[in-house]
């Protein structure tokens, strides 16, 4: 269940996580890290760099160095590749890391696959029911657990066909990461409820996303980008396909929409995301039983922000209602960034 935090126009504004209920957990005989004498090692595998990804990791490490807890970082970057994830988990194995943490989908499980004995935690998944990580969101178990970055998609296409008239909605897709095919489908459902067309087209890696964009933007009236690890890590490339066509950008990545043009970007804020996965680390570290907590969803509203550019929308020739401009967090006019 999502929660609405305001409605504008008749639709909702803002959604956000899931609600409180899914913090019940039960407990389970998984080993913890417990509480270490001198310095905790914790693996840090990020499938790649971009700055969604980049923030994650940024806000657990400030956490948890804040915390004054005696840790060390071993921070890997897989650029991508699923190999180069496995190995990465192979070397915190040969190097009897404490904990590891996994960041995106792909790096989780690489990290589960070969982490048995000790805690893994993972952050910006998606589902991670779905991607073979928990057997429940709700109720822990094994030596698993995480931060779930699961988007308000219905809410967000909802309020992107409010603004634009979208009749048909685009999106890029990557097919080889588990959360990128869920929120795909979930898409699909959410435009079909909506009553808009919707053209989706895979890539499978960011080499292939401005083709991806060019062969689907003369049959499509917007862009939608769901918190896809592959294709943000090329959004620039879609904002411009986007751009000459003269047809609008949704981002739900917000902190990859930073100098490119894109007409609205809603999504989770991912250092705060960072930051709730440093306290979860510090839970296990502190000898909390990793099968013995839920999955967590983000559920507070300063954890997401509302982005729109009124230089793109003056260019589309679109109006943004007050309403959605009262409730963003940042606006983009006359070339600059105003943050409120």
């Amino acid at each position: 269940m999502k929660k609405t935090l305001k409605k504008a126009g008749g639709i909702l504004l803002l959604a956000v996580g899931v609600c409180a209920s899914l913090w019940a957990g039960g407990t389970s005989e998984a080993p913890s890290a417990g509480k270490k004498a001198g310095v905790t090692k914790i693996g840090v595998s990020k499938l790649l760099a971009h700055p969604a990804l980049d923030a994650a990791e940024q806000g657990m490490v400030d956490y948890l160095k804040q915390t004054g807890l005696s840790v060390s970082f071993d921070s890997q970057n897989a650029n991508g590749e699923i190999a180069t994830a496995s190995s990465i988990a192979q070397k915190f194995k040969n190097d009897r890391a404490d904990i590891v943490v996994g960041i995106a989908t792909p790096s989780a499980q690489a990290l589960a696959n070969v982490f048995t004995d000790i805690p893994v935690v993972f952050t910006a998944v998606t589902d991670p029911v779905a991607a073979g990580l928990v057997a429940s969101a709700t109720a822990g178990g094994g030596n698993v657990t995480g931060v779930s970055d699961a988007n308000p998609i219905k809410e967000q296409l909802e309020l992107f066909k409010r603004l634009t008239g979208a009749r048909t909605i685009g999106m890029i897709y990557s097919s080889g990461e588990a959360n990128a095919i869920v929120q795909m489908e979930e898409a699909q459902i959410a435009a079909s409820e909506l009553g808009m067309a919707f053209v989706p087209v895979a890539i499978a890696n960011s080499a292939e996303v401005k083709l991806a964009a060019q062969s689907i933007i003369d049959r499509i009236d917007a862009v939608y980008i769901a918190t896809d690890n592959t294709v943000v890590s090329a959004i620039a490339s879609v904002s411009d396909v986007c751009m000459k066509a003269g047809k609008p950008l949704f981002n739900a990545d917000t902190t990859s929409s930073d100098g490119i043009d894109f007409f609205l970007s809603w999504g989770f804020n991912y250092y705060s995301l960072g930051v709730a996965t440093g306290k979860l680390v510090e839970r296990i570290i502190n000898g909390e039983n990793p099968g013995s907590i839920p999955t967590v969803f983000l559920s507070d509203p300063s954890e997401f922000e509302l982005w729109v550019n009124l230089d793109v929308a003056g260019k589309l020739g679109l109006t943004v209602p007050q309403d959605i401009l009262d409730a963003a967090k940042v606006i983009v006019q006359d070339g600059r960034k105003i943050t409120r």
